[in-house]
């Protein structure tokens, strides 16, 4: 009659109610009456649970590192996990009989310790402090497939880092390192915005001295297409020079052959003239010289006849004993001529 007492569950518990060693009933959130002398019951949580954990690892390169996180699981299986660990709880039912229930944590904690040690025993300092998210990743896959959290019946809601980070003394050398790091970026981007600005004025120098030489192009060819045309107008001048001079030349010739026909021609003319003189001449020679005198006073007229009667008459004026002129000859001589 004192044995008897009665146990009540939430709906997040899992309950397996023995008695003498036989399941008698289980499942969440039952309330029941039973006999602490020969009832036996299992609590197990279906709730999610925390694990948090901070290892503390050397790297590949015997750095000190040290890794915080957080793994979070569920029982799904609770009949595996009351199998394989103690939950049963003590006659008063308030309380777990046995530590088994704490160490479940330490179990899954253990198993990831074990994970994450093999993977950083392999990897180089610098590598691993980038590891945060691939390691979450490799944790969640290997703890999922892992044998033994399957056969506590135990799924992997998550798994999170929140810092990864090597002894303070390396903390110091890689901060020293990175500030150095930072500070030689910060020189290095000092020269190269001095080693762009002398490039641009380098650029800029070059585009004036190429504009500087572009004109001295441009003037060149300027200079060298009026010497060009000078040239060809020299040459124009020269051609129309000797065209004049040619012209010249033959307008010389031509002359030379005009005065070497004239004279020719006169040479002609006066061979003629003389030929027709010597004629005349020959013809007045052989005639009598009273013939002559006589055809040359024909062609005379009066006063050519009187003067050539005065000439006459001072020839012969030895002959002459007395001459009488009267007045009215030398009147009508001098009217005539008047």
């Amino acid at each position: 009659m004192f044995n008897l007492n009665y146990f009540k569950a939430d709906s997040s518990t899992f309950i397996i109610k023995s008695v003498n060693g036989k399941v008698r009933q289980q499942g969440k959130g039952l309330s029941f009456w039973y006999n602490s002398a020969t009832t036996s019951i299992a609590a197990l949580p279906l709730n999610a649970q925390e694990a948090p954990f901070i290892f503390n690892f050397q790297t590949a390169d015997f750095q000190a590192l040290r890794i915080q996180g957080q793994i979070s699981f569920q029982v799904t299986s609770p009949e595996k996990a009351a199998e394989v660990l103690n939950f049963n709880l003590s006659k008063n039912g308030k309380s777990y009989a046995s530590e088994d229930p704490l160490k479940l944590n330490d179990r899954v904690v253990r198993i990831a310790q074990t994970l994450i040690q093999a993977k950083i025993q392999s990897t180089p300092l610098r590598e691993a402090l980038q590891l945060s998210q691939s390691l979450v990743t490799l944790v969640m896959k290997q703890l999922t497939e892992h044998p033994s959290l399957e056969a506590l019946g135990i799924t992997i809601l998550d798994v999170s880092i929140a810092a990864i980070s090597p002894s303070p003394e390396t903390l110091k050398a890689l901060e020293a390192e990175a500030r150095e790091s930072l500070l030689k970026e910060a020189d290095d981007a000092i020269y190269a915005r001095r080693k762009f600005s002398v490039e641009q004025e380098r650029t800029i120098k070059e585009a004036e001295l190429e504009t500087d030489l572009s004109i001295q192009r441009k003037r060149q060819e300027i200079e060298e297409a009026r010497l060009e045309n000078e040239r060809t107008l020299l040459r124009e001048q020269a051609e129309i020079e000797k065209e004049r001079l040619e012209a010249k030349v033959n307008a010389e010739a031509k002359r030379k052959e005009l005065v070497a026909l004239s004279a020719e021609n006169q040479r002609i003319q006066s061979d003629a003239d003389a030929y027709a003189i010597e004629a005349t001449m020959r013809a007045y020679r052989e005639l009598p010289v009273e013939n002559l005198k006589a055809m040359a006073l024909a062609k005379m007229d009066s006063q050519q006849l009187m003067a050539m009667a005065f000439e006459t008459l001072a020839l012969n004026s030895g002959k002459i004993g007395e001459l009488n002129i009267t007045p009215d000859l030398f009147r009508q001589f001098m009217k005539k001529r008047g």
